[in-house]
């Protein structure tokens, strides 16, 4: 029988009517306050109403499911499904298990791992999963071959955008979605993997200046992990950066914390203090970039 790929992401809100709902879901049942669920309505509307992840997503799922096709035909059965928006995966991971499958390779659409993100993904299949079916959970694939060459080669695309006149005055700065500081207490290594991720592509591209920044933070009471990236862009402005190449190396699509946080939120801060800003393009599914999830997978199976 093939193997199955439960491939994993967050999800995001399907509507503007559906916003609601989806936070409360993330909050575990609390919904959003007035004043919340206002905010998030705004930055959605500043990105067209709607995230594009969902159909970001299906693309990079169906091209996955085609590239394991190509190399292995009827080797592998690849299903979706989300954290927080249906279809969930608890529910791909039943069909799984009701369809009679021994073997499943878990894949969540990020690179980076941690105790409150990837791990999350995979105990919550494992358990839907059952007994009888052997999960091989992907956990971190920053280090998948050719992940570092594809996005030194977005950054190099990006710097192409910057005056060379001003390249001694541009920085690079990699991001990845800030979580709760407390993931640090139980030796979660999350922000080791983003600093080697920034070490690797900046050493591919030859940057002669880079530094690694967090973003996205939840709006909690706890503390999250840090510098944010707004303040980053304004200490880089101060000591006389001029351009800033933002490379979000944590997220693999276009979606709400690239399309509103970069691009609306970050924009606006480096409009203010006079400072030029590009983005790298965003992974969605490049051809180079589903042949990396593809070898992810094989390798996990086998």
């Amino acid at each position: 029988m093939s193997v199955g790929v439960l491939v994993m992401a967050y999800g995001t809100p399907s509507t503007p009517q559906d916003i609601a709902q989806y936070y409360t879901r993330i909050r575990h049942g609390r919904p959003p306050s007035d004043e919340l669920l206002s905010d998030l309505t705004r930055r959605y509307a500043a990105i067209g109403g709607t995230s594009p992840l969902a159909e970001r997503t299906a693309a990079q799922v169906a091209a996955l499911a085609a590239a394991l096709e190509e190399v292995e035909p009827g080797g592998y059965d690849v299903r979706f499904g989300s954290k927080y928006q249906p279809p969930l995966l608890e529910a791909a991971a039943h069909s799984f298990r009701e369809d009679g499958f021994s073997r499943v390779v878990g894949l969540a659409l990020a690179p980076h791992s941690s105790s409150l993100s990837t791990d999350q993904y995979m105990s919550r299949a494992k358990a839907a999963l059952g007994d009888n079916v052997a999960l091989s959970a992907v956990g971190s694939w920053y280090r998948a071959p050719g992940f570092y060459e594809l996005m030194a080669r977005r950054v190099l695309d990006a710097l192409a955008r910057v005056d060379p006149e001003r390249h001694p005055t541009t920085e690079v700065i990699f991001s990845a979605h800030s979580l709760p500081l407390k993931i640090l207490d139980a030796g979660d290594d999350y922000p080791e993997q983003l600093r080697e991720s920034a070490d690797a592509v900046a050493h591919l591209a030859h940057l002669g200046a880079y530094d690694v920044a967090w973003q996205s933070a939840g709006r909690t009471s706890d503390p999250w992990i840090g510098p944010d990236i707004l303040a980053v862009l304004r200490d880089k402005r101060s000591r006389g950066v001029t351009d800033v190449v933002s490379c979000p190396i944590g997220f693999v699509s276009d979606h709400l914390e690239v399309l509103f946080d970069i691009d609306v939120e970050a924009q606006a801060v480096a409009r203010e203090i006079g400072l030029h800003l590009v983005r790298t393009a965003s992974l969605n599914d490049d051809r180079d970039f589903v042949a990396v999830l593809r070898d992810v997978v094989r390798a996990a199976a086998a």
